[in-house]
């Protein structure tokens, strides 16, 4: 069974050697009784010529009873494909093996769908492809998604090691703690009615490293969320986990920088532009409607709040009044919307807090919409003047407050920018990478339901340090030290410096957060008391991998970067789990189960 070579290495060098492939039946065509098969492994493919003129009949007859995907050892000469014969579309396209020997290693049954035709793979079912993964994986595109996950991997570990870091693995049973997104939990035998949880990330553990003096610490780390999914979430996934100590942001974002510059270079052979672009999240929300904008065509966010404090039109001075702002978007070339695309950007804006969307066309050389008649020359003017407004423009507006206009207008400019992107109005180019950090996060956010602040990004996030008099006076003015390097749209990643003074987290915790002191200890007791031994200042960072694999491989689901991926109602439909659990099972766990019935 020993191959000589692998199906993607022979070249016109090797004409003439006697060489043993292995692999498996990519396609089989029987011209004018001679057979012609590529023979495919992970590498590549290469032809094998079955003539029966050198072969004997029982040889020919085994390769007529091919069935594709079957796995085959074949031995022959290589030689020189005849004129006209030359296939450009794959590496070994200039020679052939005339077959000699023939073994079927096993035979495949009939496919469930095709892997030899590209266009036919790519239009079938994604729970078919699923159910029968290890056959998708087969297919050339997901073995080259596969081999450049591997090849980011290596980077990311090889540039790490060349700056000090250490990888260290963290545990993946954990304690719980509630706060962020819903976690797994797994029953303790050995300590009945207690439950280790699956770590959404090694925050924590990471922290604690640091005052372990490991200094430069790095993982790629699985994590596990128990939310409901989409196309870039996955109930377990892989991080690009960092922490390092005694620095500041400015050390994070270089060391940052370098890694994607060093895996861009090694993944697609692009050079980055450093420094990366900074922008202020308040900055990044009023011209783009988002805290991770996607810079690579306009269509940005205007504010003409003070234009319309004191407008006729009730809808827009009323917010105003109302201490809101008037927000306003052009989306150019986009008189033409139809209705179904109106109505569309009407219900962005309702599922987003609003009643409705105001919105104006220029046709004709006219604004058309009621509201206009409440409108003066002079806002007329300035609208005309900050939007740019010509013939065949589509005016959209968004009222109230602050954040949710932004947020409104933020998801209608995406998505008019694909209506017309699709109409040749606009080019949003899928070669071109802005990366950008978006800096300067508020530290809290207010819960007006339950009456308190609570982290933006995480409690152990460090303030700004000329703003920590504010913790308690004023916290909406609290700034984090917290940061997220973004790309085209996509946040890859987000971290940030952390507190490492006992007194400054516990003021967080008891003051701010208003985290009963017993309810703190219980949940993060062995942090704080570490810190009390000496906790050095220091900072991370944690990048998602699938997320980043997938934006190289240019496809928009992380479920095409991941081996073995669970479906959006988490399932794995190969090994049809998740599964039951015996009753022995459930004893031993002292479980008993209170299924909810079907209505």
């Amino acid at each position: 069974m020993k191959r000589t070579h692998h199906c993607n290495e022979l070249r016109p060098k090797h004409i003439g050697q006697t060489v043993s492939l292995s692999g498996w039946v990519h396609s089989r065509r029987d011209l004018g009784g001679v057979i012609f098969i590529d023979v495919r492994d992970r590498e590549g493919r290469t032809q094998a010529v079955f003539d029966p003129s050198h072969l004997s009949a029982k040889v020919f007859e085994r390769a007529a009873g091919l069935r594709s995907e079957s796995v085959i050892r074949v031995g022959g000469a290589v030689r020189q494909r005849p004129d006209g014969t030359v296939n450009p579309k794959i590496s070994t396209g200039e020679v052939e093996v005339l077959v000699q020997d023939l073994e079927v290693l096993n035979l495949a049954d009939p496919l469930p769908f095709q892997i030899d035709d590209p266009e036919s793979a790519a239009k079938v079912n994604e729970e078919l492809r699923l159910k029968y993964r290890y056959l998708d994986l087969r297919r050339g595109d997901m073995a080259r998604n596969l081999r450049l996950r591997h090849a980011v991997a290596t980077a990311t570990r090889a540039y790490f090691d060349e700056h000090g870091f250490l990888e260290i693995e963290t545990p993946m049973l954990f304690k719980s703690t509630p706060e962020g997104a819903r976690e797994f939990l797994v029953p303790c035998r050995t300590n009945p009615g207690l439950f280790y949880a699956l770590p959404q990330s090694p925050q924590q553990f990471k922290q604690i490293l640091m005052v372990a003096g490991i200094e430069r610490y790095f993982q790629l780390a699985k994590c596990f969320r128990d939310e409901d999914l989409r196309a870039d979430r996955q109930p377990e996934f892989t991080q690009i986990d960092i922490e390092m100590s005694f620095i500041d942001r400015e050390d994070i974002y270089a060391t940052i920088e370098g890694l994607l510059s060093r895996i861009w270079k090694r993944a697609l052979n692009r050079d980055l532009a450093t420094p990366f672009r900074r922008l202020p999240f308040r900055e990044a929300l009023d011209r783009f409607g988002s805290d991770k904008p996607d810079l690579r065509f306009g269509l940005e966010l205007e504010d003409f709040t003070e234009a319309f404090r004191a407008s006729e039109f009730k809808v827009f001075s009323d917010a105003v009044k109302a201490g809101g702002v008037v927000k306003a978007i052009n989306a150019k070339g986009l008189a033409g919307v139809t209705q179904g695309q109106m109505e569309a950007m009407t219900q962005i804006a309702k599922d987003s807090g609003a009643k409705g969307l105001a919105f104006i066309k220029v046709e004709n050389g006219e604004w058309k919409a009621p509201m206009v008649k409440f409108f003066t020359d002079a806002e007329k003017t300035l609208l005309r003047q900050k939007l740019d407004i010509e013939e065949g423009d589509l005016i959209l507006f968004a009222a109230g407050e602050w954040l949710m206009a932004c947020e409104i207008l933020g998801r209608i400019r995406l998505y008019a920018a694909t209506v017309l992107e699709a109409q040749d109005k606009l080019t949003i180019p899928s070669d071109r990478f802005e990366f950008l950090w978006v800096v300067d996060f508020p530290l809290l956010s207010f819960d007006k339901e339950q009456n308190r602040w609570y982290s933006s990004h995480h409690p152990f996030t460090a303030p700004v340090a000329e703003d920590i008099p504010f913790l308690t006076t004023d916290p909406r003015k609290v700034r984090g030290q917290h940061y997220d390097v973004v790309v085209n749209g996509v946040e890859l990643g987000g971290g940030s410096i952390r507190i490492h003074q006992p007194a400054v987290q516990k003021k967080v915790f008891e003051d701010v957060l208003q985290i009963p002191p017993e309810i703190a200890q219980a949940r993060f007791g062995y942090m704080l008391e570490a810190f009390r031994y000496g906790a050095p200042p220091h900072g991370g960072i944690a990048l998602g991998f699938d997320r980043l694999v997938a934006m190289l491989c240019g496809t928009p689901s992380i479920r095409d970067v991941i081996a073995f991926p669970k479906t959006a109602k988490g399932t794995c439909l190969m090994t049809d789990s998740p599964g039951t659990a015996d009753l022995k099972q459930l004893r031993d766990l002292y479980l008993e189960l209170k299924i909810p019935s079907e209505e």
